[in-house]
């Protein structure tokens, strides 16, 4: 049986919030995690997306702040800007019934000048990027002297994206009087040694995939050539006609390549990879996590921060070539109860992978019969369009106003807007088709926050 959160020692203002979001129970690394983190020792989580390890350390953090100290005192680094904004979002979520914490998001991609400016107001919580980070503490702009708490979030994708030596420095500024917390899907023997070095007496809580291995069926099948795979690619997504799948592949060029055969094929498909500028990226994540796009092609590092529930399908196009990651990939679907599926494509050269997952996994891996292409089914045709509005936060443009213009002002029908993604400069609201062109007219021609914005469909 799950603990209650109430039986933590947590702050009044934590326990209500919680409560009014309709968190109850703990997930296993919060039940194993947060009473440590409480009692201020070093903890290494391993668990994996959907665990629940950023509402842990986020709740260690805000019980570590003294508001009154308009100081930084957390600093948490993340692999990418889109897991540094998730995780900054939820932050803020749990913060929010203890007035004025301010949560600064400091990520590279995104223009300097903004960021000089929020810091120069102060802070209490840090969230970013190593690079940008160490960018802000070279420049004398953070200072760390009064950190107590640091957070290393997915620190094995840290490391594979080359952040070793801006890790190193980040650390060596930073006081030796501290808390750290390291969360990681993988435990390679490089996170070992940084542990080791930057950590007192930690505590290792390791944690099983919060999916039950009941709620994904997982279908193997062999292929010869990328033509092959390219026709069983076509024949799965038709014959399961998924609202939301991501086809995983193991480098940028083999990204583009599915992607645009897709496209050729007339599946609504988006890319996503580490070439992209921020801007791309931003929109790619969008418009799959609001279901403008049915099919996501992604690299492991570009899928991280990914936050989009019900996805249906998950297709390993390469096998990866590291269990944990096939994993963590196959992990991305059933979630919630719901039923997932993960296929993945086996080829002549890929007996040690097999071999690894297999015994990572404790299964045998039997390849199917592949399926035959159905010859009357139409690719998935996305029921939503996005929309791009010229305006966000920093011209004080919420969510409610979008919906509102749409609704009232429009009066068009609530059940037929999606998501809503606020940026500083820009926002994106998820319409559907039926109602496409006269959402368009209205953020066009009438006003938000009393002025207009330009608006306009986000195309693939």
């Amino acid at each position: 049986m799950s603990q209650p959160f109430s039986s933590l020692n947590l702050k009044p203002e934590l326990l209500s919030t919680l409560d009014s979001l309709g968190f109850q129970t703990m997930t296993p690394i919060q039940e194993q995690s947060l009473p440590m983190i409480l009692q201020g020792k070093d903890v290494i989580g391993q668990g994996k997306t959907g665990s629940g390890k950023t509402a842990a350390f986020s709740l260690g953090l805000l019980s570590n702040l003294k508001v009154k100290r308009f100081r930084v005192q957390s600093l948490v680094l993340c692999p990418t800007r889109e897991l540094a904004d998730q995780v900054a979002k939820e932050i803020r979520t749990l913060a929010r019934g203890i007035h004025n914490i301010k949560v600064l998001t400091l990520c590279g991609g995104m223009p300097m000048g903004p960021q000089i400016g929020s810091l120069e107001h102060g802070a209490h919580i840090l969230v970013g990027t190593p690079g940008r980070i160490l960018d802000h503490l070279g420049k004398g702009r953070i200072c760390l002297d009064e950190l107590n708490t640091l957070v290393l979030d997915e620190a094995d994708r840290m490391l594979d994206m080359g952040f070793q030596d801006a890790l190193d420095e980040i650390i060596a500024q930073a006081p030796s009087d501290r808390q750290t917390l390291l969360f990681s899907a993988t435990f390679p023997a490089q996170i070992q040694s940084i542990a080791q070095r930057v950590m007192k007496q930690p505590q290792l809580i390791k944690v099983a995939s919060t999916h039950s291995g009941s709620s994904i069926s997982q279908t193997f099948y062999e292929v010869e050539g990328n033509e092959d795979k390219d026709d069983l690619l076509e024949s799965l997504l038709l014959k399961h006609q998924p609202e939301s799948a991501v086809i995983f592949c193991n480098t940028k060029k083999e990204v583009q390549n599915v992607a645009d055969e897709l496209h050729h094929r007339g599946f609504s498909v988006i890319e996503l990879q580490g070439d992209m500028e921020q801007r791309e990226r931003d929109q790619a994540l969008v418009m799959f996590a609001n279901k403008s796009v049915s099919v996501l092609v992604a690299t492991d590092v570009a899928a991280r921060g990914l936050d989009v529930d019900n996805l249906d399908v998950v297709v390993n196009f390469e096998l990866s070539r590291d269990p944990e990651v096939h994993v963590h990939r196959i992990g991305r679907t059933g979630r919630a109860g719901s039923k997932g599926n993960a296929f993945s494509f086996i080829g002549q050269k890929d007996g040690y992978k097999v071999a690894l997952v297999e015994e990572y996994m404790d299964i045998e891996v039997t390849p199917s019969e592949k399926p035959q292409k159905p010859t009357s089914a139409q690719p998935m045709t996305p029921s939503f369009k996005t929309i791009q509005i010229a305006g966000g936060k920093k011209q004080k443009v919420r969510p409610g106003d979008i919906l509102g213009a749409l609704t009232k002002d429009a009066g068009l029908d609530g059940k037929l807007i999606g998501k809503i993604n606020m940026y500083p400069m820009s926002a994106y609201v998820a319409v559907d088709k039926k109602i496409a062109n006269k959402a368009l007219k209205q953020l066009q021609d009438g006003k938000l926050k009393g002025r207009q914005f330009r608006a306009r469909f986000i195309k693939m």
